[in-house]
């Protein structure tokens, strides 16, 4: 595997990883059509647990089964898949080198009233499973976000100590957060930024809208004005809450949408400098000729010179 300087220069901004963990950043970075660009493309199939297979896979039934995401997301040569410990043991052997894989390490449901999400699987799992990395869920906001930002910290811990990366879902949701306030660009920059704070080397978070929720943002953010009208400027203020650009961030797919209407989206995350999309539902609850057609679409975009 040669590396692209732009790869390179990633790498060198986590100065305290060992070659293990930046062995396997590196894989993730170099797989796909993306392979050396410094962009991602990743495929996300963790909504069982969070929505029922029902409401997941119902829309495209060839999606009941792990080897379908496995596949969709190699042939769309996409970065890496992350799922929950049961679908990446269903397809660990026969799929095993094709694409690295990130293990989603805890997951909530739909038919919890608490924001917290339980840990599903172990560091040795994603050992065991030849993962790249690990994923992990915190909620800034929650009632139990100290107690999930605790169990993130001993999971990173272990997972660098043993060479794999860590990713992090960082979505603000709480007692205190309103569906404005969960996407809020002055949220979303918090949320981004406690991710980095945790240790994160890949960070997940949603579009931010232009609404700037906290008060005591709002005074900052009237000092200190981002063009919130504009969605590239706020991917990049996401972006520089990420210490400066120095951490990857990714931006969510979201809610099924037109293909229309994520490609804008994800053109304004390649124009603000974000480093990707983590698509999951727009993709594999389309047919899947459907589906590549939209990822190849997303990946175009990502070539393009930024």
């Amino acid at each position: 595997m040669q590396l692209t300087n732009k790869v390179k220069e990633i790498l060198s901004w986590y100065e305290s990883d060992n070659p293990g963990t930046k062995t396997n950043l590196a894989r993730i970075l170099m797989t796909g059509r993306l392979a050396g660009t410094g962009r991602m493309v990743i495929l996300p199939v963790d909504q069982g647990f969070e929505h029922g297979p029902a409401r997941s896979f119902a829309p495209n039934p060839d999606a009941y089964d792990p080897h379908y995401h496995f596949q969709l997301a190699i042939d769309a040569g996409l970065n890496a898949y992350a799922a929950p410990l049961g679908p990446i043991e269903a397809g660990a052997a026969t799929f095993a080198g094709c694409i690295p894989t990130i293990l989603k390490m805890n997951s909530s449901n739909s038919l919890s009233t608490t924001k917290d999400q339980a840990v599903t699987a172990s560091v040795s799992d994603a050992l065991r499973l030849g993962c790249s990395a690990i994923g992990f869920t915190i909620y800034p906001g929650s009632e139990y976000q100290f107690e999930m930002i605790e169990e993130l910290r001993q999971l990173a811990e272990e997972a660098k100590s043993v060479g794999l990366a860590v990713v992090v879902w960082s979505y603000p949701r709480g007692p205190m957060l309103d569906k404005v306030g969960e996407t809020a660009l002055d949220i979303a920059a918090y949320a981004a930024h406690i991710a980095a704070l945790t240790g994160a080397h890949i960070i997940k978070v949603k579009p931010p809208t232009d609404a700037i929720f906290l008060d005591a943002a709002k005074k900052t953010y009237a000092s200190y004005p981002v063009e919130v009208k504009d969605p590239a400027a706020r991917i990049a203020h996401i972006v520089k809450a990420c210490f400066n650009g120095r951490r990857l961030v990714v931006f969510s797919g979201g809610e099924a949408k037109g293909a229309d209407a994520l490609l804008d989206e994800v053109k304004a995350i390649h124009a603000g400098g974000g480093n990707g999309s983590i698509v999951g539902r727009n993709a594999f609850q389309r047919p899947k000729a459907e589906a590549l057609k939209l990822l190849s679409d997303i990946i175009d975009v990502y070539k393009t010179a930024g």
